[in-house]
């Protein structure tokens, strides 16, 4: 493995934040999926490409991109070991013989010249302290014209999730979710930065074009309301708070996300993402 110099987040997900994502795969999947189609699609995959997919996790989108490329593979990069012990298990479990996967930093990680024909990820190009350096190593990567497809938030307050948790800023310390430009969930909602990043990379053609999903949350309000606290930014907020503020807090949640259940009580929450995609530069682009 090479060296990490991206510590921080390393450090959340081999911790925590890695071992809630890696136990509550089915349920991440189920709140996400609904990008797999578009990104796939977007990557323009074929039978005997080459795939890698940045930030994999537990590897579901992985191991889609390498059914779809039977003459193919795909390779999945995290730097979460307890997420890719999940997606190894459950590729052999699938009988997904062409998907592997490797811990790594994406801004260092040795990958070899001209080895991909397409790059994917499902939420994963976020959180890379230094974006430019991980875009160009992954630029590097692929073949000239080879494809970069991904999925990342949009507007914070277009993701009915954080409209949710905005509901708890009676009760807790609830700060700005949205704030573009950090290592996090919306460092890359700004489309202009967005193009800035992959042009001084080595990609051309960059489009930006909005896309939806509903994700299922829960199977009705008080499920998915306890399944938000529990991820890493209800886990912060409700550590700074005292009992009765954390009770008082959940019970708003779930009184907010009963507006958003369906006829069969599962809750299913709007996702609001750039799907961009762009091609690696050839010399006269």
């Amino acid at each position: 493995m090479s060296e990490i110099v991206n510590t921080e987040q390393a450090q959340a997900w081999n911790g925590p934040e890695g071992t809630h994502w890696a136990r509550n795969q089915d349920r991440w999947n189920a709140v996400n999926g609904g990008f797999n189609g578009p990104l796939l699609d977007a990557a323009r995959i074929t039978e005997g490409h080459r795939t890698l997919d940045l930030g994999c996790g537990t590897g579901q989108t992985t191991r889609l991109a390498a059914l779809r490329a039977p003459r193919g593979s795909a390779t999945g990069l995290d730097l979460s070991g307890p997420m890719l012990a999940e997606a190894r298990a459950c590729a052999e479990r699938e009988g997904v013989g062409n998907a592997t996967f490797i811990r790594g930093d994406a801004q260092t990680h040795p990958l070899e010249p001209g080895t991909f024909d397409s790059a994917i990820s499902r939420y994963g190009v976020m959180f890379f302290a230094d974006p430019e350096a991980a875009f160009g190593n992954v630029a590097r990567s692929l073949r000239p014209g080879g494809r970069l497809a991904f999925v990342c938030p949009a507007d914070a307050a277009l993701n009915d999730w954080v409209t949710a948790m905005a509901t708890l800023r009676d009760f807790l310390p609830v700060g700005d979710f949205g704030r573009p430009g950090l290592p996090g969930m919306f460092s890359l909602s700004a489309p202009d930065r967005v193009r800035e990043i992959l042009t001084a990379a080595g990609f051309s053609r960059i489009a930006v074009d909005e896309d939806q999903a509903y994700g299922t949350w829960g199977t009705d309000a008080e499920d998915a309301a306890d399944f938000l606290l529990g991820t890493g930014p209800g886990r912060h907020l409700m550590q700074q708070a005292d009992a009765t503020s954390r009770t008082r807090a959940r019970e708003a949640l779930a009184d907010h996300l009963r507006t958003h259940e369906a006829a069969d009580g599962a809750v299913r929450l709007r996702s609001t993402s750039w799907l961009v995609t762009a091609d690696r530069a050839h010399a006269a682009d």
